[in-house]
Parts: structure tokens; C-alpha cells; sequence
């Protein structure tokens, strides 16, 4: 199975940037699409961002223009830029990983998930 591990959360404040980083273990790493997920105290987890294995990256409309995906195959790594951050992008941040190639902003089709980091933007 893989194993993915992310790190990067922390508090910062609106306006800000963080970056996380998904570490993945496991070979063919490059064959999975990749994907972040947020949860918010109250909401249901939404998506974020994705990267298809051999194709495109998109985004939330609610991210779009601020965050930014990216990988890095050689490391098994998967990242996510966040700029302008605001204090409603406040959640617990998960990546997860799917043998797919779907353009689907749905949790169900990612097989392996992460353990989430923490981010908190203050107002």
C-alpha cells in the first residue's frame, strides 16, 4: 500500500502563504493521481486540488488563482502552495492518492489518504 504523509500546517495570518508537502512511499508513484482534500470544523471535507497522472491539475473555485499543486515524481512529493490565504481556508488538510485518471473532484475514487496537517489563518 502507499503511505502518505503530509507536513507544512501551521498558524498564520490572512494574506499569508504556507506550503505542504505529501510524502509518499512505495515505487510507481508517477501512476497515481493525487489529490488534496480540506475538512473545517463543521463542514463536510470538500475538495481542493488534484493532479491526474499524466494530465492536468485543477482546482476548487473557492482556491483557484491562490493555490497551487505540484510534484515532484523523483521524490515521491506532492505539494501545495497556498497564497492570500484567508481565515475561511482554516481546516485540516489531507492528501490522497488514486490508480485513476478520472477528472473527479469526489473523495470516494483516492484509496489512500494521509494523516492530514493543520492549517489555521487568523484574521
Amino acid at each position: 500500500q502507499v503511505q502518505l504523509v503530509e507536513s507544512g500546517g501551521g498558524l498564520v495570518q490572512a494574506g499569508g502563504s504556507l506550503r505542504l508537502s505529501c510524502a509518499a512511499s512505495g515505487r510507481t508513484f508517477s501512476s497515481y493521481s493525487m489529490g488534496w482534500f480540506r475538512q473545517a470544523p463543521g463542514k463536510e471535507r470538500e475538495f481542493v486540488a488534484a493532479m491526474i497522472s499524466g494530465g492536468d491539475t485543477y482546482y476548487a473555485d473557492s482556491v483557484k488563482g491562490r493555490f497551487t499543486m505540484s510534484r515532484d515524481n523523483a521524490k515521491n512529493t506532492v505539494f501545495l502552495q497556498m497564497n492570500s490565504l484567508k481565515p475561511e481556508d482554516t481546516a485540516v488538510y489531507h492528501c490522497a492518492a488514486r490508480l485513476g485518471r478520472a477528472r473527479t473532484t469526489a473523495s470516494t475514487p483516492y484509496d489512500y489518504w494521509g494523516q492530514g496537517t493543520q492549517v489555521t489563518v487568523s484574521s
